[in-house]
């Protein structure tokens, strides 16, 4: 068995097997006589999810709505703001924004039709194999 825990009282890796509790292995510390389990690792989303929704968050889209895309909890999200000290820009209140999710294929023929980027800004992310489209129009009084 190789040691490469400690025992987190004394720091010891002198230990030896004593059981499974609630399906983790147990350990019982043969310096101290403590009783320790190993640290259950969390579940670790990929670098490129986390920048993905960091970005969208940026751009205007909302915690509930990255999470409808990405498939990944708002709860998430919103802790990776918070981590990360993330502070979206103030947008003016005349532009609201709005998204789609496209092909290829379909972003290419959307952005050819004048009438759809005409008035308006707009940002593409690629998402996977397709591409996220944010635009932003004005509000019409």
């Amino acid at each position: 068995m190789s040691k490469d825990q400690f025992c987190p009282k004394c720091q010891s890796q002198d230990y030896v097997k004593s059981g499974i509790i609630k399906g983790r292995q147990r350990f019982k510390c043969k310096n101290c006589n403590y009783y320790f389990t190993v640290q259950k690792l969390g579940k670790r989303i990929d670098d490129y999810y986390v920048t993905k929704a960091l970005q969208l968050y940026v751009e205007g889209v909302s915690y509930r709505e990255i999470e409808r895309v990405l498939g990944i909890s708002h709860v998430s999200v919103m802790n990776w703001v918070k981590t990360y000290g993330i502070k979206r820009p103030q947008h003016n209140d005349n532009y609201h924004p709005s998204y789609k999710i496209l092909t290829f294929e379909e972003l290419a023929k959307f952005t050819s039709e004048k009438e759809n980027i005409k008035g308006s800004g707009m940002i593409i992310t690629e998402i996977g194999d397709k591409f996220m489209l944010i635009k932003w129009e004005r509000f019409r009084n």
